[in-house]
């Protein structure tokens, strides 16, 4: 029987970036580094934010990260030195519930060498 899966232990993030270069570049570093288990690229959203007293519109793509909660201020950090805005999104919330087996490859993945 698998280990119950602890609520919060896993998060997922979302960050923002400007076209497809960036997303695979963050991306691929973020899973090569064992920081997320998966990123899944989402082309074609709109963001309207205000920026520097102006409401802009811009296309971007959403970076969906899984990773484990532990972990989500190093994928912060490794997304600030890789990302070309001055302030980039990301915002991470925990997992309350799953698919048991998901969750767990979250955690060997993630977490792979450092048990």
């Amino acid at each position: 029987m698998a280990e119950p899966y602890i609520t919060g232990s896993a998060s997922m993030a979302f960050v923002t970036v400007p076209n497809m270069e960036v997303a695979k570049k963050i991306a691929h570093g973020l899973v090569s580094q064992k920081l997320v288990a998966c990123v899944n690229i989402i082309p074609g959203i709109t963001s309207v934010y205000e920026w520097e007293g102006k409401i802009e519109e811009d296309s971007e793509l959403l970076l969906m990260l899984k990773t484990m909660t532990s972990k989500v201020d190093a994928v912060s950090d490794f997304v600030r030195k890789n990302h070309p805005y001055s302030v980039a999104e990301v915002i991470s919330a925990k997992i309350d519930n799953g698919n048991p087996p998901y969750l767990k490859w979250i955690s060997d993945v993630t977490m792979a060498g450092q048990k």
